[in-house]
């Protein structure tokens, strides 16, 4: 099922294409509310918020997870951030609970995380390895998936995969190398520069900060940094002078920057 702001899908018995979204200046005025114990605010701030919490749940789908599952723990996440942000760091509030609800949803994946593997594959896999040992200590030398195969009479795919979906996984925390002060864990040696979760906050950020500009300032910043138009072209299509465009541009860029 896809989940987007502008279909009728339902999570958590929540519209989504219903959502609130709150502008920069309701956020303050609840956030300062909240934080002086006022739980209508509070309830406000979540509700307001929802969106930002159905974005971060759809990077984790297509792992076969319950999307309602994952989406009222990221509201967990959302609700902590709400309760422990301060007003007085200068930063926004969707800053401050990205990686928090990310935290939470990865909690809730790695505490509730296991593999499931048919009777039939390991009961396949328990053979091939009673098998495997027998005739290594007959041959006296290591046997190949090949040589299983064909004493079980299965596919070798099917053996090479039985074998391999009973292997325990290996945390991503594991540590492969430690010269006693630190350690470099699996994690390390698999990071994805180019998908990395900073690149990904990063544009979650974008996205927020770009909430806070007027449409017409929207619309300049999409057409010349996303549709790669030229100024003079997004004058003649909006309508507007191409000093315009610029002092518009400028002024929009100059406010995304603070906002993220």
């Amino acid at each position: 099922m896809a989940y987007g702001y502008h279909n009728k899908v339902e999570i958590c018995g929540v519209n989504t294409s219903k959502l609130k979204h709150l502008t920069a200046e309701e956020k303050q005025v609840l956030l300062e509310r909240a934080s002086a114990g006022d739980r209508e605010a509070r309830t406000e701030l979540i509700d307001g918020n929802l969106r930002l919490v159905l974005s971060i749940v759809q990077r984790f789908s297509g792992r076969g997870e319950n999307m309602d599952d994952l989406f009222q723990v990221g509201c967990i996440g959302l609700m902590k951030a709400i309760d422990r942000f301060d007003t007085s760091a200068g930063v926004q509030l969707s800053t401050y609970a990205v990686p928090m609800i990310i935290g939470e949803i990865r909690r809730y994946l790695r505490d509730n995380n296991s593999i499931r593997v048919s009777r039939g594959t390991r009961d396949l896999a328990y053979r091939a390895l009673q098998t495997r040992d027998r005739m290594t200590k007959e041959l006296g030398r290591e046997v190949t998936v090949e040589e299983i195969a064909a004493v079980l009479e299965v596919p070798v795919p099917q053996v090479s995969h039985a074998m391999e979906a009973i292997v325990e996984p290996i945390s991503l925390y594991e540590p492969v190398y430690s010269d006693g002060v630190d350690a470099v864990c699996v994690m390390d040696q698999i990071k994805d520069n180019e998908n990395s979760d900073d690149n990904w906050l990063e544009n979650i950020a974008l996205r927020e900060a770009m909430k806070t500009l007027a449409e017409r300032e929207r619309k300049i910043i999409a057409l010349r940094f996303f549709a790669n138009k030229t100024q003079m072209e997004i004058a003649e299509q909006i309508g507007i002078s191409q000093a315009q465009v610029s002092r518009l541009e400028k002024g929009a860029l100059a406010r995304i920057r603070r906002q993220m």
